[in-house]
């Protein structure tokens, strides 16, 4: 019963990102010209779909660009596909293919932007002077590095001809509209996918103090752009008129909603915790057997619900298969060493954690022992970084395959 409930509350929470929901109401008044739809991220596709049998009578073209896998038809509107999380070739080609739809447009045409969370890999254009294999480089060296989405997404418009707000300034004199579904804690819709329509300064030293602070070489071609460009316009402001339509508070309200009428007190500890998945997974524990024991910060019955983006910072020894959220669960389930009445659930929003074709997982207190009698060891695989083989063995692991939204990581304790 308990699993069920975590399993409902998860879906809502992706009900709740869903473009298919959230999108038409979001719609701006409809052009005088021309539409021009452009867009980049694991929902772009989708994104893209709503609108062309939203505005049927609208003239409509354009093309986005979403993940591998994450495809779906959108009419009038060109669906590419491209790498993720670190960009290919096919991800600078789309990028192209975007700036060039939106040059030439005169001030009665609208350009519709739909950002959404994956955006930075799959429209990946270096700045002139770098080359993708750099980008490419750097990319990973961040990504296994312990940087976190923030710092990554600094790094990704720092080195873009696209991002940074230079998606907005090709599409001048055009009215633009930028319709986003946040995966960044903060919501900064300059972090969304980079802040392809969002202008604003990313100083060349910055971008080398952060490849610094992890430990990453600056490629010599990179020190040259950076040296060379120009970081940006001055102004932060989004270009035109930028909306949220969906974030990782209303996934999580939604979730509490759903909590509450199971008959549970939901308790929302934050949309955008952040930090090393196993140490968020034992603060976690520590909550969950506070509230079990003492009734603090909640009396059971009740669901902590939590979002936001964790780390994995990867060792030198060779890693199994897993992602950021099964670890945070893995790490969490040790904490609580079977504890009775505590049950949790922590998944990518999008459908995928990590590599794996699995979102996350599930754990219940008899789960350790039941991998003990199979020979598994928790603290070994968690060692290994190897969450997914130890969550497929005791079958617990979550798999709604791609979910074609992104509010990011959604954590569920359920304590009775």
């Amino acid at each position: 019963m308990e699993l069920d409930v975590l399993r409902r509350l998860f879906e809502a929470a992706v009900q709740a990102a869903n473009p298919s929901h959230v999108l038409p109401s979001a719609l701006p008044e409809k052009p005088v010209g021309r539409c021009v739809v452009v867009g980049a991220g694991k929902s772009a596709a989708l994104m893209a779909q709503v609108v062309d049998r939203s505005w049927p009578d609208v003239a409509l073209s354009g093309v986005v660009v979403t993940r591998y896998g994450h495809t779906v038809p959108a009419g009038r509107i060109a669906v590419l596909e491209a790498g993720h999380p670190v960009p290919d070739a096919a991800s600078e080609i789309a990028a192209r293919r975007i700036l060039t739809a939106v040059r030439g447009l005169g001030p009665d045409d609208l350009v519709l932007a739909l950002m959404s969370g994956g955006g930075s890999a799959v429209m990946a254009l270096p700045v002139d002077g770098v080359t993708l294999a750099a980008k490419q480089s750097l990319t990973r060296a961040l990504l296994h590095s312990g940087a976190g989405i923030t710092d990554i997404n600094v790094v990704r418009r720092g080195l873009s001809a696209i991002k940074g707000g230079r998606l907005a300034s090709a599409a001048s004199p055009a009215r633009m509209t930028t319709l986003a579904i946040s995966d960044v804690p903060g919501d900064d819709p300059a972090m969304i996918a980079s802040g392809p329509t969002v202008p604003g300064p990313t100083p060349a030293n910055v971008v080398r103090e952060l490849l610094l602070r992890y430990r990453i070489d600056v490629p010599t071609e990179v020190e040259i752009a950076l040296a060379k460009s120009a970081q940006g316009d001055p102004d932060s402001n989004p270009v035109g008129d930028y909306r949220l339509v969906a974030t990782p508070l209303m996934a999580l309200q939604a979730a509490a909603n759903v909590a509450l009428a199971a008959g549970y007190s939901p308790l929302i500890l934050g949309d955008a915790i952040e930090g090393e998945a196993r140490e968020v997974g034992r603060v976690l524990a520590g909550i969950a057997m506070s509230c079990r024991r003492h009734g603090v910060p909640v009396r059971p019955p009740c669901v902590l619900l939590s979002g936001g983006e964790t780390i994995v910072t990867m060792g030198s020894a060779p890693a199994g298969q897993g992602g950021r959220n099964m670890e945070c669960l893995l790490a969490m389930a040790l904490q609580l060493d079977g504890a009775p009445g505590i049950w949790a659930l922590a998944a990518d929003t999008d459908g995928i954690d990590g590599m794996s074709e699995a979102a996350g997982a599930v754990i219940s207190p008899g789960m350790l022992a039941q991998a003990a009698a199979m020979g598994l060891s928790g603290r070994s695989s968690l060692d290994r970084h190897d969450s997914y083989s130890f969550f497929a063995a005791v079958d617990a692991l979550v798999k709604p395959g791609p979910t074609l939204t992104n509010v990011n990581d959604f954590r569920a304790v359920l304590i009775v």
